[in-house]
């Protein structure tokens, strides 16, 4: 039988329109200098290259620029920054080494780039980027070797290579197989994704959706890329039974008969690349189609020669592509035999070829994945350690630490495994990748009772490796994983008669635990201990530390003279024995603690001195505690200039030491978050979407999320907050979340018009937080203050359509008064209210006046100004509430002049429900909003003309099908449309939406 035609060679493209019309969208967009992202999600097999290629061949018939990488599956180590060293090879042949004119960029492509600062030589035949350590020293590890180089200084380099390109023309990015992506390019994609503007630019990534598991390291990540205005998501769904038999009679092109073609597209369940196996497999054997895929892949393979398949089999167990020159050395192959069974696989769709250094890939990852499977237990062990004896004599170049462990592991030569993972987590950790080095320390810690003591590496020990351990976890964003290593840490200690070295596994245990809300009560427990062991002690190193972590703890106690005292005594240690980083971890737990008395001056100048000691003692983690510290200090001052000039330092300083996810790290761009809410910043605080590297533990990264929420909600995204919301439900456990939840969730319900769930989620936060803080949570301020204006706003309904009034009157009295005496009986962290305490407890009041029925102007006056300290959203909301006061008294002058202020603010912020709610207000009282305008628009824009057509003919009581008939479009369309008037209004119900565009004035 003749073969078949094989994918991309020339056949239709067959049921994608849809997904193709949005791909051409969004390069038609980016050809206009507006920048885009598009990730295309599906099954293995499902058609995402395909959709690549065609995407790429249009963008090149028009002009542009595509550049391609892949990624590829190394084990589970992963090759950094491999995609992007491929894209930019490219460069090379399209003659534009120009743009490669840059210093950082040797880090990436060593052998093109020329650079004076360049002292090695190029690798003559490994097709891998270079790397240098990330800069700074990490405190308890050793020196980095280079200082000088920082990881954003190479994605500098290569967003403004590819800005550069974009000025000359439209510049294609495509990133194959996301899954397999080590954590650098997963932070470099995000980095490049989150600053798409006005460039000509178009990323598109493909990524398997069956290959993300719970806890694969993408799955954070697509999480945040695609809230980025810029980035879509293109999710690729099997054909359906129709579409699938279109498929494979263009794929068959009439030389197989129907019924085959039926139990093909059956057997495929609608998977392009199961059928075209299939397919293939009928035309190469008419004994029958295989019963699973597995099966077809490997009669692909058997089909050919014995030579052919032992080379096959090789390579499948280098991963997914491998060098001719690997193949040759490490199946001590004759180079004639060699060329000849690898151009039988080729010609048989085994391997396709690529890259100016030869190598060869496997057609599809399936293919690899059903040969390797396929190995004889014996067989698959002589081939890794084939490779690793490949391996052994070449670990001086970079990678192959990692790789010739998992060769080691795999033939089972556990003693080299041991040793080479050892290494490759000091490179991953010398590099700033903690992440990396984890998973490296936990394949050390797994081999090490299996390794016999004699063949372990020599200067490592078990409690070595997990005081390690430990600490990468806690610095790439994984605490509950710290805590269980420190935790195994003691134990071994324990069995050992070093005095100091037990008090400081102990110390380390309790500052994992503090990482953590809810395990205060074991680390204040494991501190004294800790304590209880050195006080005895002469002064040293781990005395003061120990002093200085105990002092943490009694701070966090509100235990403030005994957490003065110990962190006194650690200064003192410190400083006689020269213990520096000790000595400013201390130093900054002395000024929150003098903070809280009013010095704030005071406590501002220890706070520098801490950031100066740990610079010098290159503490870098201490060093990001005092400067989220001094941060927090002057973001609750209401000082956002300062703290957010602080605070991007601090960012600053994490990124290029790789400790982004570190708990201080997290901490910072948590404040930053926050302080660009409060500020206005809305669109930088969209933008701060750094990225995990590895695994991120759910509350981490759930805590990002919850900082966030404020501003998906004032933006009014609320089908997306309501999400969030629920998501956050079971991270709890961490206060923050749970009040971020509480005060983010009682505003959108209110703006929903859902008074009774703002009431009620108010109410069960405030609860909560009482059991964590105590009786007088200073949160209870601004949650009193959010149910007692739910409370207002239902009052307010009530009266209109004359129901009673007395139990939601009463329920808004209660909420008031217990905002006022929160103000009045919580204590401070810098010891008086700050001026965002005093905002809400004078809108407290304010808000009795509107709960009464006759809202007071002077009230609100006094909320206006109380706001006046640079919190721009909760201004123009007080603004707002101002106006509707001042059209209460009839004061329509000044009412007009806080509606315009208000809508001011509103448009730039986007926050489209304030924006809504002053349109309705100005429309009432017949206002403009603006100095020259006529008056309000109708909807702000909410809708699109043919979504407002819609949505009054639904109102009208019209099915979708009299609507599609009055409108002259489709059922299904009105269906789309009414899909996307319910999402912009956080609604589940047609009915709903009605109601809520009536509330918002979007309706007349």
């Amino acid at each position: 039988m003749p073969d078949v035609p094989r994918l991309g060679s020339g056949i239709p493209l067959v049921a994608r329109i849809r997904e193709m019309d949005r791909l051409r969208a969004a390069f038609s967009r980016s050809s206009g200098g507006t920048a885009g992202a598009v990730l295309i999600a599906g099954d293995a097999g499902i058609g995402k290259t395909r959709m690549v290629e065609e995407i790429s061949a249009i963008a090149a018939e028009q002009g542009a620029v595509v550049l391609a990488g892949r990624c590829v599956d190394v084990g589970e180590t992963g090759l950094p920054y491999l995609p992007f060293a491929e894209a930019l090879t490219q460069l090379r042949a399209l003659g534009r080494d120009d743009v490669l004119a840059r210093p950082a960029l040797g880090m990436l492509l060593p052998d093109l780039v020329v650079s004076s600062h360049q002292t090695q030589e190029p690798e003559p035949q490994r097709f891998m980027p270079n790397f240098a350590p990330a800069i700074g020293k990490v405190q308890g590890m050793q020196p980095r070797r280079e200082q000088d180089i920082a990881q954003l200084r190479l994605f500098d380099a290569v967003h403004s290579l590819l800005s550069e390109l974009a000025e000359d023309g439209t510049v294609v990015l495509v990133i194959e197989d996301l899954h397999w992506a080590d954590s650098s390019t997963r932070g470099l994609l995000s980095f490049l994704m989150s600053r798409l503007r006005t460039q000509r630019m178009l990323i598109v990534c493909t990524y398997r959706t069956d290959d993300l598991h719970r806890r694969h390291p993408l799955r954070p990540l697509l999480a945040e890329l695609v809230r980025l205005p810029a980035v879509e998501r293109v999710e690729l769904p099997p054909f359906d039974k129709t579409a699938a038999r279109h498929f494979v009679d263009a794929l068959a092109e009439g030389l197989v008969d129907q019924e085959t073609v039926r139990k093909v597209a059956e057997q495929s369940e609608g998977n392009a690349f199961f059928a075209e196996e299939l397919l293939a497999a009928i035309a190469d054997d008419e004994c029958g189609i295989p019963s699973s895929l597995a099966d077809v892949l490997l009669s692909r393979v058997e089909r050919l020669s014995e030579p052919a398949q032992q080379v096959i089999r090789l390579a499948s167990v280098a991963g997914r592509t491998v060098k001719h020159s690997t193949l040759r050395e490490v199946g001590d192959l004759d180079d004639i035999a060699l060329e000849e069974t690898l151009r039988e696989a080729v010609q048989h769709h085994i391997f396709v070829t690529g890259g100016e250094q030869v190598h060869y890939s496997f057609r599809h990852a399936l293919m690899r994945e059903a040969v390797y499977g396929d190995l004889l237990p014996g067989e698959r062990v002589r081939l890794h350690a084939a490779y690793a004896r490949y391996l052994k004599g070449r670990l001086d170049e970079r990678g192959n630490s990692a790789a010739f462990a998992y060769h080691s592991m795999e033939s089972n030569s556990l003693a080299n495994a041991l040793f080479a993972s050892v290494k490759a987590a000091k490179e991953a950790t010398e590099l700033g990748a903690p992440g990396e080095a984890l998973r490296h320390l936990e394949t050390a810690l797994r081999l090490w009772d299996s390794v016999d003591e004699q063949h372990r590496p020599a200067d490592v020990t078990e409690l070595k490796l997990l005081r390690k351990a430990s600490w990468s976890a806690g610095t790439s964003g994984d605490p509950e994983r710290a805590i269980a290593y420190a935790r195994s840490a003691v134990k071994v200690a324990d069995r050992q008669s070093d005095l100091e070295v037990k008090v400081e596994v102990r110390r380390r245990l309790a500052q994992t635990l503090m990482a953590i809300d809810g395990s205060e009560e074991e680390a204040r427990a494991v501190i004294e201990a800790a304590w209880a062991k050195a006080a005895d002690l002469p002064p040293s190193p781990t005395r003061a530390w120990v002093a200085a972590v105990y002092a943490r703890m009694l701070r966090a106690e509100g235990e403030l003279r005994l957490a003065r005292e110990h962190a006194e005594s650690a200064i003192e240690d410190a400083r006689a024995v020269g213990a520096t980083g000790a000595e400013a971890d201390a130093l900054t737990t002395l000024a929150i603690v003098v903070e809280a008395s009013g010095a704030i001056e005071e406590s501002h100048n220890l706070l520098m001195s801490a950031k100066d000691r740990a610079s010098a003692a290159d503490a870098i983690t201490v060093g990001l505690r005092a400067r989220f510290y001094d941060g927090l200090s002057r973001y609750e001052l209401g000082l956002f200039d300062e703290a957010a000039t602080v605070l991007a330092e601090g960012i600053q300083l994490a990124r290029s030491t790789g400790l982004s996810w570190s708990d201080f790290g997290v901490e910072l761009r948590w404040l930053q978050t926050l302080t660009q809410y409060a500020s206005g910043n809305w669109n930088a605080a969209d933008e701060q979407l750094e990225q995990p590297r590895g695994r991120i533990s759910s509350t981490v990264t759930a805590r990002l999320a919850a900082a966030n929420l404020y501003i998906v909600v004032g933006r009014g995204r609320f089908a997306d907050a309501e999400r969030l919301l629920t998501n956050l439900r079971s991270e709890w456990r961490e206060l923050q979340i749970a009040l971020a939840s509480g005060t983010a969730g009682a505003e959108l319900a209110s703006w929903r018009g859902k008074p009774d769930v703002a009431i009620q989620r108010a109410a069960e936060v405030l609860e909560w937080s009482r059991r964590v803080i105590g009786p007088w949570p200073m949160v209870g301020i601004k949650l009193g203050t959010l149910a007692a204006s739910a409370a207002a706003d239902a009052v307010a309904k009530a009266r209109v359509k004359g129901e009673p009034i007395a139990e939601m009157l009463a329920e808004g009295e209660r909420f008031a008064e217990l905002a006022l005496q929160t103000a009045v009986n919580s204590t401070p962290r810098a010891g008086t209210l700050g001026p965002d305490g005093r905002f809400w407890a004078a809108r407290a009041k304010a808000e009795l006046t509107r709960l009464h029925g006759a809202s007071d102007p002077d009230a609100w006056s006094k909320v206006v100004e109380a706001s006046d300290y640079g919190a721009v959203y909760d201004q123009a909301q007080a603004r707002w509430r101002y106006a509707e006061a001042l059209l209460g008294a009839d004061r329509r002058d000044e009412a007009s002049t806080q509606l315009r202020l208000a809508y001011k603010t509103a448009d730039e912020l986007g926050a489209k429900p304030l924006l809504d709610a002053l349109a309705q207000l100005a429309r009432r009282a017949r206002l403009s909003l603006t100095e020259d305008g006529p008056g309000p628009r109708d909807t702000v824009d909410l809708f699109t003309p043919r979504e407002q057509s819609v949505l009054k003919l639904v109102a009208m009581g019209q099915t979708n099908r009299q609507v599609g008939e009055e409108l002259y479009i489709s059922e299904k369309t009105v269906s789309v449309h009414l899909s996307r008037i319910m999402a912009k209004l956080g609604a589940s119900r047609r009915a709903e939406a009605v109601a809520i565009a009536y509330d918002r004035g979007l309706l007349k």
